[in-house]
């Protein structure tokens, strides 16, 4: 039996090396749909997903990622990895890079490839908030242990895990990563961006379409997360604390319920509902103990708009079209990774507690930039971190860590918040106009 895990050695997963890197990362979710109906491509079939997955790692070489005897993914030793959503969507998850400029470059390089080999297949990859045509009920789900023991927890919520399955098949996202370097830094960085996310979410609403109609609000997907398990997704509690430390997350993490753990090979087992403070001192039902594995795999359990783990997961927005992508992380790393402008924007939101960052975001999806925060305007504080997030840019240019072309990458958010008029309010105005309400044409107008 392994030795019983102390508080210090969850605590150690969060403790940086003396030489710790700044760097950035980018997830993005795309979409495989069929061109003329845009609908979801099932996994399995002749030409199914599983069929494209094995033409993308015929292009790209790599290790392949195996479930229940399917190809789910593939990794490469770069760190670049296309993995398989529990939907169909294909992840892409970057190599990280020191500028943003390059981060940039390769992931369009990739996913510019990924949708050739899908277009020979008579698929199209589309990227944005949610899947726009699909139902839930429709979507067929990629053969997952975990995705099965995931649904049935939900199941177990009740009305508070609903939406989880919806969130599963359907939700889309561009997602950053970010580094820490250490406690101080991780509390000044982690408390700037939870306040900050629901203005940024806010900003990047991009999910008004759900069954192929309006869905009644601006982000379908920022909806669905508000009503799955909000005692592990939303605004992350410990983070709103000004003096956050590094035990006061790892207080709060372990008091959630394990959903799942892995027992051996792929043999994974639903949680028992108990925390994983209470599995520290009880074990699995197996007899083992937690390990660090086990904390780590807990960790990805956790759907907070920020996610701490070795890194900061920026999570918050839904994903845009494809051209203005770019936009997230230059943001994120404008705001973060420039300290004149971290202690700035910090400052910026420091007034919010957490009531108001939950109400705002329990608003946003449906108001999007005419959200309040505690009564203040969500577009005007959006425009203001905008503008940090320039003048951050601009300095990492100025000191040789990004590249001019970096600052372009903000524009397209720049012309939302000027003009007030949302990605999500502009594909309505799309779908209703030039589309047609044809879903065919839309998936020619947003595809890579």
């Amino acid at each position: 039996m392994s030795e019983q895990l102390t508080e210090s050695d969850l605590q150690a997963l969060f403790r940086r090396p003396a030489e710790a890197p700044r760097l950035i990362g980018v997830e993005i979710e795309t979409a495989v749909v069929d061109p003329a109906t845009g609908l979801a491509v099932p996994f399995l079939g002749d030409n199914g997903v599983e069929t494209l997955m094995h033409a993308i790692l015929a292009e790209f070489g790599g290790a392949p990622i195996h479930d229940r005897g399917h190809l789910t993914g593939f990794t490469q030793d770069s760190g670049l990895s296309i993995t398989l959503e529990h939907g169909g969507a294909l992840e892409y998850s970057s190599v990280p890079g020191a500028d943003v400029v390059t981060v940039v470059e390769a992931m369009r390089q990739t996913l510019e490839r990924v949708a050739d080999v899908a277009r020979g297949l008579d698929m199209a990859i589309m990227p944005g908030g949610n899947l726009p045509f699909d139902r839930v009920e429709d979507v067929r789900r990629v053969p997952k242990v975990r995705g099965d023991l995931m649904r049935q927890f939900f199941d177990s919520l009740g009305e508070p895990g609903r939406w989880g399955p919806t969130v599963m098949s359907l939700a889309l996202s561009t997602q950053v990563t970010l580094d820490y370097l250490d406690e101080d830094d991780l509390r000044d960085k982690i408390r700037m961006q939870t306040a900050a996310s629901p203005v940024v979410a806010a900003m990047f609403v991009n999910s008004p379409l759900a069954g192929g109609r309006p869905a009644g609000v601006l982000s379908r997907r920022r909806q669905c997360w508000q009503k799955t398990d909000a005692a592990r997704c939303g605004v992350l509690p410990p983070a709103t604390n000004p003096e956050m430390r590094i035990d006061d997350f790892v207080e709060w993490a372990a008091d959630l319920p394990m959903m799942y753990h892995h027992v051996a090979g792929d043999d994974y087992r639903l949680g028992s509902g108990q925390s994983f403070r209470e599995l520290l001192a009880t074990g699995f039902a197996t007899g083992a103990l937690p390990t660090t594995a086990d904390w780590r795999a807990h960790l990805s359990q956790v759907w907070t708009d920020v996610r701490l783990r070795e890194t900061l997961e920026l999570r918050a927005a839904d994903g845009p079209a494809y051209p203005d992508t770019a936009a997230i992380p230059a943001l994120w790393t404008g705001l973060t990774y420039h300290r004149p402008t971290l202690k700035a924007a910090g400052e910026l939101l420091r007034p919010y507690k957490l009531a108001e960052l939950r109400n705002a975001t329990e608003d946003l999806p449906k108001h999007g930039l005419s959200t309040t925060l505690a009564g203040d305007s969500v577009r005007e504080l959006g425009a203001e971190l905008l503008r940090l997030a320039r003048t951050g840019l601009a300095a990492r240019v100025r000191d040789g860590l990004e590249r001019p072309a970096v600052l372009g990458y903000l524009d397209p958010i720049q012309a939302v918040v000027d003009s007030g008029r949302t990605f999500a309010e502009q594909t309505l105005d799309r779908w209703e106009g030039d589309l047609a309400a044809d879903r065919a044409r839309y998936v020619a107008a947003y595809r890579i």
